[in-house]
């Protein structure tokens, strides 16, 4: 399987970034892509709630959604659409950072809510507070794409063990975190995790990610880190895609899965234990 990974500087304006996706999508697929991947909130990076009210959409009605729909079955390729911001009828009028996957056929094959919401202060100057606009989600999802299990993540989950485990426990081989990492911490700490759940599970790792700085028309400004990564499931890099723009290309032997798996079994050797007072 050849996938590719979208590494993109998506606006604000959802319309400006659909026609860059599509135009990126169709790009990977005339390269032979049958699983093409973009970063987390494609559709729109902002930081203003006020602007995402104006601008994002229900799942239901939701154009950005829609167009990748189309574009999957017209190039007859897997696409997981990382996630877009979509509205939700939650009383308190939070958005969900929803991952979608998109089969051949045009149909969504599966989809996820990121869980872990990314309220951290990196610096005095830099802080965020994602759940003061999104909803957690509560649910695991592994997706069947027919030519892998593919367990579904985004962004700061990566920073939560347990759930790639249980991921790979319920038969995940592609473990995908799209992303729009801090700089910072990016630096600091997205290649180490990356390959360390890889290791973990034995599974493939597959990270497209936001890149640069942000164009926006209202609220603060965002930069993000870029460096899309593939990870073997033995931890080997087999793709960093730097800080630029882009489309990646990586082939996947998913044969791979069930070697490491076989060279170190740790996903047989888990036990109960308890804690010492």
């Amino acid at each position: 399987m050849k996938a590719a990974l979208l590494q993109i500087t998506s606006s604000d304006q959802p319309e400006e970034n659909l026609a860059m996706v599509r135009g990126m999508v169709r790009d990977a697929a005339s390269q032979g892509a049958g699983f093409v991947l973009t970063p987390e909130v494609s559709n729109c990076v902002s930081t203003s709630r006020t602007h995402q009210k104006e601008v994002l959409e229900p799942e239901e009605d939701n154009t950005f959604l829609a167009g990748m729909i189309e574009e999957a079955r017209a190039k007859g390729i897997w696409l997981l659409l990382g996630s877009i911001g979509v509205k939700t009828t939650d009383p308190d009028g939070r958005f969900a950072n929803r991952s979608f996957l998109i089969s051949p056929r045009g149909e969504i094959a599966g989809w996820y809510d990121k869980i872990h919401m990314f309220d951290v202060e990196v610096s005095p100057e830099e802080t965020y507070r994602e759940s003061a606009g999104y909803r957690p989600g509560d649910r695991a999802v592994v997706a069947d794409a027919g030519f892998a299990k593919i367990g579904m993540t985004v962004c700061y989950d990566l920073r939560f063990p347990k759930l790639y485990r249980v991921l790979a426990h319920a038969g995940a081989t592609i473990l995908t975190i799209p992303a729009a990492f801090s700089p910072v911490t990016g630096a600091a700490h997205w290649e180490p995790i990356l390959r360390s759940r890889a290791i973990e599970t034995g599974c493939f790792v597959l990270a497209p990610a936001q890149c640069g700085d942000h164009s926006v028309v209202r609220g603060k400004a965002r930069r993000t880190h870029g460096h899309s990564m593939a990870v073997a499931p033995w931890g080997e890099v087999l793709l960093d895609a730097g800080t630029d723009p882009g489309v990646h290309l990586v082939d996947l032997d998913l044969d791979r899965v069930e070697e490491a798996r076989r060279r170190v079994p740790s996903l047989s050797h888990d036990r109960e234990f308890t804690l010492a007072p």
